[in-house]
């Protein structure tokens, strides 16, 4: 089965779905609203579920050049003492790959290099579908209108056409949590490759990247759209006495490298990640916190399944039907687990809870880290072949 496709979206899961579907032979092209290929966004973690997406979709390799495995890290308290240890190795060893860290930007040109140069158009915003014939979608671009056999909204958590396709659903709502973030302009000697930090009611973290440099991340349990004049210094104030190197991260940042967004989520699952021949993907289909790393991994395994199911199944529509079963079981079971370690992590604020949270988790077997990671990461994905 071939086609025409328009995927609406240039971020992870948009690019991703749009380099499976030209290898199993279709015509694709990518809008993307955003007038320049910025590339915002600071660092990510890929789990082994995502890279084995990549696999799949030819691009791994190229990924995880780009990538610093992530062997070394854990939890800790804000005065440093460890909560509990990640031993990449043994991840290694169970999933056949470790962890890696890369920034956003690095991820998107991997991506976007996988794809003819036309396939990608910037500076176009689709808010509106035509979709009253049976056999085609009719997609509104600038001044023109493509017809497509199938369209892909991967256009984010406030995304247009989840709203048109679903005008009863309420939408994400603000989860409760803020988060800055930003890459440091210099590198620096960490000891670990990936950390964690919980306090009360926040959350600092970082990942080493290849050239030494490092993205960091702060989590706070805030009202929404609260800004700060100089973020930087009052991430100074606000994290002052926790352990290195979280003062050291921040001094190696300018101030206008920092990013600030409020966290949003769709708490009310989707009834169904298709309409027709519309299928929705990404944090369009399942926006979820950040909490346990999976949001990009989920969106790469949407691209991998979709591209899969187009790949091998007989029809548009039976295609259509196998990507909807596969994915949103899973990746709303996914989104429930992150909610619940956003509950019992950066967002737990209670002195007492945090010292119970914080004794169960050094009390904890040793495999308990891996185990959870297990949980999620231990994907297999389709094969793109009959």
């Amino acid at each position: 089965m071939g086609g025409t496709a328009v995927v609406v979206g240039g971020g992870i899961g948009g690019l991703a779905t749009a380099i499976g579907l030209h290898r199993i032979g279709w015509d694709v092209r990518v809008v993307e609203r955003a007038g320049t290929l910025a590339d915002a966004g600071a660092g990510i973690s890929l789990h082994a579920n995502g890279l084995r997406a990549l696999d799949t979709l030819g691009v791994g390799t190229a990924v995880r050049a780009a990538a610093r495995p992530q062997y070394t890290g854990g939890t800790r308290t804000p005065e440093g003492r460890w909560l509990a240890r990640m031993d990449g190795a043994a991840l290694e060893r169970a999933l056949g790959t470790p962890i890696v860290g890369i920034r956003r930007a690095d991820l998107h040109r991997a991506l976007r290099a996988a794809l003819p140069a036309a396939c990608l158009r910037i500076g176009v915003t689709v808010s509106t579908l035509d979709r009253s014939a049976p056999d085609r979608v009719a997609v509104p671009v600038a001044d023109d209108v493509w017809d497509a056999d199938l369209v892909v909204a991967a256009d984010g958590v406030n995304s247009r056409l989840r709203g048109l396709l679903f005008p009863g659903h309420p939408g994400p709502v603000y989860a409760g949590s803020t988060v800055l973030r930003a890459i440091t302009d210099q590198p620096l000697d960490l000891d670990t490759d990936f950390e964690l930090t919980w306090g009360e009611g926040a959350e600092f973290g970082h990942i080493g990247f290849t050239d030494g440099r490092a993205e960091w991340h702060a989590v706070l349990t805030a009202p929404a759209a609260v800004r700060h004049d100089d973020p930087l210094d009052w991430l100074r104030r606000r994290f002052d006495g926790w352990h290195a190197p979280i003062p050291e991260l921040l001094t190696a940042t300018r101030p206008e490298a920092v990013l600030h967004h409020d966290i949003h989520e769709l708490v009310t699952p989707l009834p169904s990640f298709t309409a027709g021949r519309v299928v929705l993907l990404g944090d369009a289909a399942h926006a979820m916190t950040p909490n346990l790393g999976q949001g990009a991994c989920q969106a790469l395994e949407d691209a991998a399944t979709l591209a899969a199911a187009l790949a091998t199944e007989t029809s548009l529509a039976s295609a259509l039907a196998r990507y909807d079963a596969e994915r949103r079981p899973r990746s709303q079971a996914v989104a429930r687990a992150a909610r619940r370690a956003g509950r019992t992590g950066q967002r737990l604020a209670h002195p007492l809870a945090v010292s119970l949270r914080n004794t169960a988790l050094r009390l904890a077997p040793s495999g308990a880290t891996m185990r959870a990671i297990l949980r999620h990461a231990d994907w297999t994905p389709p094969s793109l072949r009959h």
